[in-house]
């Protein structure tokens, strides 16, 4: 029996011992085989070390070919590794753009944004594929700088299923490069805290919309890229800062980048909370998203992206595992799954469960 780092499992070995979390659930039976699924449940709950069997204690245990699940396959796909490469050096550029504004007071060329990020959306890659880059790029680069690149991603792909132009995109793209800007005005302690914000923090946080909407003032920009920054965080219901606006009074752009800043906040890890899963978030949007956000754009947005996880493998909320195989139109988080069993499940008739990780 050997204790082992989580972070050193490797699938095909098996526990010695059983599992539990941190409330007593048992997580894992003794003499399992670890599978990358199960390794990625253990992460979910937290757990940090698992006593493996040695081979000697388990011949099999190196004999067990895993099944390759999507996401892997898109993992060591040719394509991600291009896609991750040209990432970080797109992710790189913003934050020096971004320095060279805030601290240098040189402006900002959106025509060299645009050319600078344009590899990442215009390299034939579908609004499918592009969603498989982001999850997966998730698990590396989770920085503000990786944010407004998501969200200018996500933005332009919403703006496709809107039907937009492709100047109006463009203006849509930058606008998701540049919402975000205020936040190199916020002091990073508050920024990176490992915990949740006090009340006084989070108005500090707040400000950042409107130091954005200062910063690029001055700046040669479309309108519609500053006002964005001002009011991605304003809400249909009023319920948004810093102007609490209502509906109409919130321009279109601001309204598409909100949708795309929230997705990705939500489904972002954080210094205090791992990452939502995009089903997880979904269900938030049905529960009180069509008030909050442009209710075309948001009921678009949900139908759409749905799509962009079609085959993906799911872990649901009891521990169980399949794959997404038919979407449900008006319950939008709650698929038709076939399980690993071979059953098919239909959450809307189970309520009791939830699709909480994509693996």
């Amino acid at each position: 029996m050997i204790k082992t780092a989580i972070t050193d499992i490797k699938a095909g070995t098996y526990s010695a011992t059983p599992v539990y979390s941190k409330t007593g659930q048992l997580i894992l039976s003794a003499h399992t085989l670890l599978t990358s699924q199960q390794i990625s449940r253990l992460e979910f709950y937290g757990i940090e070390w698992v006593n493996i069997e040695e081979p000697s204690e388990h011949p099999d245990s190196q004999k067990q070919e895993e099944p390759v699940s999507y996401a892997q396959k898109v993992r060591k796909s040719e394509e991600f590794q291009t896609f991750k490469v040209d990432y970080d050096e797109k992710s790189r550029y913003l934050e020096s753009s971004f320095d060279d504004l805030v601290n240098k007071n040189i402006p900002v060329e959106d025509r060299a944004l645009i050319n600078e990020v344009s590899s990442l959306y215009a390299n034939s890659l579908t609004s499918l594929s592009v969603f498989d880059m982001l999850h997966n790029m998730r698990q590396i680069d989770d920085t503000t700088f990786a944010h407004s690149i998501n969200v200018a991603l996500i933005g332009r792909m919403l703006g496709e299923w809107l039907q937009l132009s492709e100047e109006d995109l463009d203006v849509l793209t930058i606008a998701g490069l540049l919402h975000d800007i205020g936040k190199c005005t916020i002091d990073p302690n508050i920024l990176l805290k490992p915990s949740s914000l006090t009340p006084k923090e989070y108005e500090e946080v707040k400000k950042h919309a409107a130091n954005g909407a200062e910063l690029l003032a001055g700046q040669d920009l479309d309108p519609r890229i500053k006002d964005a920054a001002l009011m991605h965080h304003e809400r249909c219901d009023g319920s948004g800062y810093p102007a609490g606006l209502k509906n109409e009074e919130i321009p279109d752009f601001a309204k598409i980048i909100a949708i795309a800043d929230v997705y990705d906040a939500m489904t972002s890890k954080r210094p205090y909370r791992k990452g939502y899963c995009p089903f997880e978030v979904i269900a938030t949007f049905e529960k009180n998203g069509l008030e909050k956000f442009d209710i075309e754009y948001i009921i678009t947005f949900m139908t759409r992206i749905l799509d962009t996880y079609m085959g993906n493998t799911v872990q649901l909320s009891d521990g169980s595992t399949g794959v997404v195989i038919m979407n449900n139109k008006v319950h939008y988080s709650r698929p038709l799954i076939r399980l690993s069993t071979g059953e098919c499940l239909d959450l809307v008739k189970r309520p009791d469960l939830y699709i909480q990780a994509i693996i």
